[in-house]
């Protein structure tokens, strides 16, 4: 399934992290999530694939039904802490 705009800003939400935190843990540019989440353009695949790696591997869960419902949860860290 494909990332949202709205997933991506909801996620970083979930994280507290600014568009500058996920492009340098993702590896992409800043400029990028910012065209992303304000529509001005689609995400390559391969920059989508490394975002939703970013968040999964922070335990952001990215939440799909149907065609047009989606959303995000955090998941508890698998060790019982909280970062």
């Amino acid at each position: 399934m494909p990332l949202f705009p709205e997933q991506c800003r909801a996620a970083r939400g979930l994280l507290n992290w600014t568009q500058e935190q996920l492009a340098v843990t993702a590896g992409v540019s800043r400029s990028t999530i910012k065209d992303f989440e304000c529509h001005r353009h689609a995400l390559h695949r391969s920059s989508e694939d490394l975002l939703v790696r970013a968040f999964e591997m922070r335990g952001v869960q990215l939440l799909f039904e149907g065609d047009e419902t989606f959303g995000v949860r955090l998941l508890p860290p698998l060790d019982g802490t909280h970062s």
